[in-house]
């Protein structure tokens, strides 16, 4: 099953943009919090649509953690390469998001 919830720090909000329909998107790359000593950082791109971009995009500014409810899915990178796991992205659809601690 693909459905997460997770916590994560925004680093960018990328703003909104909307289809020649009217439907609304905002995208947001985040970074999940780590634990362990190592360091490595885990950056993810989240794509909200609809209603709720709207309100992602007003309201959450880089610096905010918030708790993300989605589906996982993969993003090619490059297109004119052959298709495996290091030419993707991870990309989470967000159908609930909810403030844990904002900037502002």
């Amino acid at each position: 099953m693909n459905y997460i919830i997770f916590a994560v720090k925004v680093i960018k909000n990328s703003g909104q943009s909307f289809f020649s329909d009217g439907t609304a998107i905002t995208e947001l790359t985040v970074q999940l919090p780590q634990v362990r000593k190592n360091n490595t950082k885990l950056i993810i791109q989240l794509v909200i649509w609809g209603k709720l971009s709207y309100d992602v995009a007003k309201y959450y500014q880089p610096e905010d953690y918030i708790i993300v409810e989605g589906y996982i899915s993969f993003k090619s990178i490059g297109m004119d390469r052959v298709a495996n796991l290091l030419d993707k992205q991870i990309e989470i659809c967000v159908f609930k998001l909810y403030p844990l601690l904002l900037k502002s």
